[in-house]
């Protein structure tokens, strides 16, 4: 199920060089729309708060790694909405420079997350691991290089791109490697209420009461809807801020997804929905 807004769409941003992994994202979840590449998160959310892109695609989290994107920070107030998500397999690519062997290298450079997800080569091979901005910058700057002992850790699309050979295929510490990823626009998309998965996805910050966190998601409970995902931050640098970001299944409209949100907002002394939008395949697949 795809909205209105995806379908029209023409132009994607993403964080990264060509080849990064949320310019495959952007093919497999867009392929209809150009993907345009950004040097930081924070650039991405702006080419579509300016106009110059209609969406913007983020990743947030990653089933190694955790968290990536501080997005947490980037949504509230950067004024766009999610109107889709997307999960891409990660399958990490040993880059080297044309006719480089496996016992040349010494150095292997990537995004932090990357290199996170690959610990288990870099240890066996006693490399010394060097972080970089981005995978597919990392990719270009090993071409750049052009020094055999110098490898990256990056996508196929990467090595296609910046003329790099494969040298070790599919790196990764585990098969079940994957990352979310947000889809953004600048106005809401809702998904409608056909009984088609959705997913909704809020903010809130909790009244200054005791238990307010507990009482306020008491409703979730009792009624029986899924949270899929709860994380808490500090705003403005005090311990006493805190916001929190929820995803659960299922739509405002439901009628037990309106009860459990009418009882969070009972708690809460602000509550933003940033969007309600069709759940992704793969989360069936999920235990």
């Amino acid at each position: 199920m795809t909205g209105t807004l995806i379908a029209k769409a023409k132009r994607v941003a993403f964080q990264g060089e060509p080849g990064a992994y949320a310019n495959l994202a952007a093919r497999e979840a867009l392929a209809h729309v150009e993907p345009v590449p950004r040097p930081t998160f924070e650039d991405a959310v702006e080419a579509v708060k300016s106009g110059d892109t209609d969406l913007c695609i983020i990743p947030v989290e990653n089933s190694l790694h955790g968290r990536i994107a501080d997005i947490h920070h980037l949504l509230p107030d950067a004024g766009l909405y999610i109107v889709g998500e997307h999960f891409l397999r990660i399958r990490h690519q040993l880059l080297g420079v044309k006719g480089a062997k496996l016992s040349d290298i010494k150095t292997v450079m990537s995004q932090g997350p990357a290199l996170g997800q690959c610990r288990n080569i870099i240890r066996e091979m006693k490399w010394r691991a060097q972080n970089w901005h981005d995978t597919a910058g990392s990719a270009h700057h090993v071409a750049e290089l052009n020094d055999k002992s110098v490898a990256a850790i990056a996508s196929s699309l990467a090595g296609d791109i910046y003329g790099l050979d494969v040298l070790k295929a599919n790196v990764e510490d585990a098969e079940h490697n994957m990352t979310r990823f947000l889809i953004m626009a600048r106005e809401p998309d809702d998904a409608i209420h056909d009984g088609n998965k959705v997913i909704t996805t809020f903010v809130f910050r909790v009244r200054n009461v005791p238990a307010a966190l507990y009482k306020a998601l008491g409703g979730f409970a009792t009624n029986g809807v899924n949270m899929t995902k709860l994380e808490s931050y500090q705003l403005g640098g005090s311990f006493n801020a805190t916001q929190f970001y929820a995803d659960i299944e299922g739509h405002p409209e439901e009628h037990l997804v309106r009860l459990a949100l009418e009882e969070l907002q009972f708690f809460t002394s602000k509550l933003t929905v940033l969007g309600i939008y069709p759940a992704h395949p793969f989360r069936a697949q999920l235990p």
